[in-house]
């Protein structure tokens, strides 16, 4: 099997947070147009609410979204963001995914048989850290994937300018807009990502129906992205709307799905499915195979300089 084997000693915590960060950051490279059109699919109607019928919808489906944005605004309208993706993910993914097996491992006071409790308790409190630590990140990444460069309307020109205008014009604390919502994303997501990978890889294991290895990693990975969209995808459309909308546009979080709610119907909770299906499957499974080799590469490496001989 092609890969790294897995090595005698155990990654660091220091491994799996280096690796995490880079593992994650490579997963964007890849994916990041999806991300984009799921953004673009979940803000689409914002504004009109009912009046807006699906023949007046300006992007539809993933593919057609991606087409249209070729189109009109060029090829690296999809890349949108990127760098403050990355800074995100850098930072964001190096702390909920480096850091889960240490939580788990606090949780479970070093035993090595966690429970479906412990892991959920793990996932959580690594998600919530990792926003507070990177929502600033976050919130420009979206602004920008949402905005058009078509017609000349563009709301900020670069990263570092976009975080200079939204510190100025919505104070500091406009960084952290959709800090709520997107804690409860995280805490939702992490769970359901971290804990369906754990769970299928340690059931596979166990039942010695894969080894761990590349197949093993893949299919745990792609099993985590589907249970990971269906369970976090409405909490993901209010914390896209919320942190791209305009100051008081909405009073809250909850105001922002009440509006949506009343205004577009419950089906608006699911905007960008298949996007964000398309987009977190092939995104677990890049950034869990890249983890898994890295935790491996990075840790053969440590061990040989350690023991050159």
């Amino acid at each position: 099997m092609v890969g790294f084997k897995a090595t005698d000693v155990p990654p660091t915590a220091t491994v799996k947070f280096l690796g995490a960060g880079t593992a994650a950051c490579i997963a964007d490279l890849i994916t990041f147009p999806l991300d984009t059109a799921k953004v673009r699919l979940q803000i689409q109607g914002e504004s009109q609410g009912l009046v807006r019928t699906a023949a007046s919808a300006q992007y539809r489906g993933v593919l057609g979204t991606i087409l249209t944005m070729v189109r009109t605004e060029g090829p690296r309208s999809l890349y949108n963001g990127l760098v403050a993706g990355l800074q995100r993910q850098m930072s964001f993914a190096s702390v909920r995914i480096g850091l889960y097996d240490s939580v788990k491992q606090f949780y479970t006071k070093g035993s090595e048989h966690a429970g479906i409790g412990s892991r959920l308790l793990a996932g959580s409190t690594t998600g919530a850290l990792a926003v507070a630590v990177a929502q600033p990140t976050d919130v420009v990444k979206v602004r920008f994937q949402a905005q058009a460069r078509a017609g000349g309307g563009r709301r900020y020109q670069s990263t570092v300018e976009a975080y200079k205008t939204i510190a100025r014009e919505e104070g500091i604390r406009g960084l952290w807009k959709g800090t709520s919502p997107n804690v409860a994303r995280n805490a939702i997501v992490n769970c359901a990502e971290l804990v369906t990978y754990d769970l299928i890889k340690d059931t596979l294991l166990k039942a010695n129906l894969m080894t761990d290895d590349l197949p093993c990693h893949f299919t745990s990975a792609f099993g985590a992205g589907f249970c990971t969209t269906v369970i976090a995808s409405p909490v993901d459309v209010v914390k896209t709307r919320y942190m791209n909308s305009a100051l008081g546009q909405y009073h809250s979080a909850g105001h922002c799905a009440l509006t949506m709610l009343q205004k577009e119907g419950p089906r608006a909770f699911y905007k960008g499915f298949m996007p964000s299906f398309l987009r977190l499957g092939s995104w677990n499974v890049v950034m869990f195979v890249t983890y898994e080799q890295l935790k491996r590469a990075l840790m053969a490496a440590y061990q040989s300089r350690e023991a050159p001989f």
